[in-house]
């Protein structure tokens, strides 16, 4: 019998309540295949991201029973036209040919009330850059990943977001046999380094402008004025608006503990977004050699190792360009400057979670704070110290000091109980007090509290929701996506979500399965 989405039989259409524009498709029949989702039994709501649906401006009923078949790939929204497109790109340092959406189906582009939204189905079925695999998405991973945007989307870190969960009882065969989910997720675009090397490795460059002019045009104007800076050599400003948008977002990566786990080429975001959530974690423990992708055998991804491999992975997208910029030395100047942009975006943010403010700040006490930072890094990593609870606590015990008469050093206890080596802290807290003066204003200890955030998605709070959830229970999800829209406010009655992990905590594995 023939089911939605086949060829024989046309898809159901939902009501009309989304107005799409649909401007990848003009690029043309290069760079995508159409076809519909692959139809999955008896689906059912994990989650509705209805604060997102509200500021996207989308309507109530998109959350509907009708239109759950549409989000689980049984039906189609209206004026959807659905799409897998093809990409290349490096995994693990190596090529990897062509990839593309090998289980994501693009819907369209819809207009929302933060400009245009392209809405994907990740776990919707087979595509043809599948590669052998099902095109499927287990429960497990998707729960990850619809948590995890939008706990970085709260602690304002750039993201794709997600805006629903679907899960469906239909088995699918990975490590062990598991259920299968769809994640709707949403973003201005998910263009890929992987994108543009692909139409590079086919030596097609009329192709290659065709995708970077129209990325340009829709998604980077900003490339137009920066164009001036690079003797008005567009392509040249192109590069240069990504690796600006990837050095900030890999500071702030690094300065929230965050670790990506498979920073393929593929997985980079010309849009500067965290994008395919997979083998990620927040640190618990600090350790700059953190691996949290058990499949990541050498360690490429390792959390201290993140910088560096965004700057590779940039190189092999000005290698991709340099067709168009057509100018070697410009295009490796250009890819100078994420060696400047990095370190600066890392300072400031680390600045900020000392509550040292300013980016006018003069060069030498940058220099000097950058110390501070560098000293207590090697200091927490010494210890394995808890990276989230420590510098919460550090932020609580800044604030509580503002507000006594007669600061003393035993007001440092709430930090100084987290570590082993408390005289060695308290020499670093002492240079701190010196550098901040004998008194921490309120004021300071209120930034560092919206800076630093009392709560992120540890691996151990998405596994009990994970776990729920494989019992039909999804309520854990809904009461984790609440916590981390606010990341950074207190929610009384939930401290034992902040706390330290259990132990069991540090057995879980993370890999690429999925």
């Amino acid at each position: 019998m023939a089911t939605p989405g086949s060829p024989t039989q046309p898809p159901v259409h939902t009501p009309p309540v989304l107005a799409w524009t649909h401007r990848l498709t003009r690029l043309g029949p290069a760079f995508f295949t159409r076809l519909h989702p692959t139809p999955v039994a008896a689906p059912r709501w994990a989650a509705c991201n209805h604060a997102l649906r509200t500021a996207l401006g989308w309507p109530a009923e998109l959350f509907d029973a009708q239109h759950l078949q549409a989000f689980a790939g049984n039906a189609l929204l209206a004026g959807a036209d659905p799409l897998a497109t093809v990409y290349s790109g490096h995994q693990f340092g190596q090529w990897a040919g062509q990839l593309g959406d090998g289980r994501a189906i693009w819907l369209g582009e819809a207009a929302s009330e933060q400009g245009p939204q392209e809405i994907q189905l990740k776990g919707a079925g087979r595509t043809p850059y599948s590669r052998g695999g099902d095109g499927r998405a287990v429960l497990r991973s998707s729960i990850r990943e619809y948590l995890c945007s939008e706990a970085m989307h709260g602690l304002g870190i750039p993201t794709t977001r997600a805006l629903g969960l679907v899960a469906s009882p239909e088995p699918v065969r990975r490590e062990t046999l598991e259920s299968a989910a769809i994640v709707t997720r949403v973003a201005p675009s998910f263009l890929r380094f992987g994108h543009f090397e692909h139409f590079w490795a086919q030596g097609n460059t009329e192709l290659l402008r065709t995708l970077a002019d129209h990325a340009i045009e829709h998604h980077l104007p900003e490339c137009h004025d920066r164009a001036s800076l690079w003797q008005g050599n567009l392509y040249a400003a192109l590069l240069d608006e990504v690796q600006e948008r990837t050095a900030r977002l890999l500071a702030q990566w690094q300065a929230v503990g965050f670790c990506h786990g498979v920073m393929n080429t593929d997985n980079m975001s010309l849009l500067g977004l965290t994008i395919d959530y997979g083998p990620f974690q927040f640190m618990d423990g600090f350790d700059p050699g953190h691996i949290c992708n058990h499949s990541d055998h050498q360690g490429r991804y390792a959390y201290g190792r993140q910088p560096n491999v965004a700057y590779w992975n940039l190189y092999c997208l000005a290698q991709s360009l340099a067709p168009l910029i057509d100018d070697q030395d410009m295009t490796l100047q250009v890819l100078q400057g994420y060696k400047t942009l990095f370190p600066r975006h890392l300072g400031d943010a680390m600045r900020a979670k000392l509550g040292l403010t300013g980016e006018l700040a003069p060069e030498s006490e940058r220099e000097g704070d950058w110390t501070l930072v560098e000293d207590l890094m090697q200091f927490m990593a010494s210890e394995k110290v808890d990276f989230t609870l420590f510098w919460r606590q550090l932020s609580q015990a800044v604030l509580h000091r503002s507000r006594i008469a007669n600061p003393q050093e035993a007001d440092w206890q709430a930090v100084t109980d987290l570590v082993l080596d408390r005289p060695r802290l308290k020499a670093w807290l002492a240079r701190y007090s010196a550098r901040t003066g004998p008194a921490h204003g309120a004021a300071m200890g209120q930034q560092m509290l919206r800076c630093n955030p009392k709560y992120v998605l540890r691996n151990h709070l998405a596994e009990i929701a994970i776990r729920l959830a494989h019992q039909g229970d999804f309520t854990e999800i809904q009461t984790l996506h609440n916590l981390l829209q606010s990341p950074f406010d207190e929610h009384p009655g939930f401290e034992a979500y902040a706390g330290v992990p259990p132990d069991w905590a540090s057995q879980l594995e993370i890999s690429c399965s999925s």
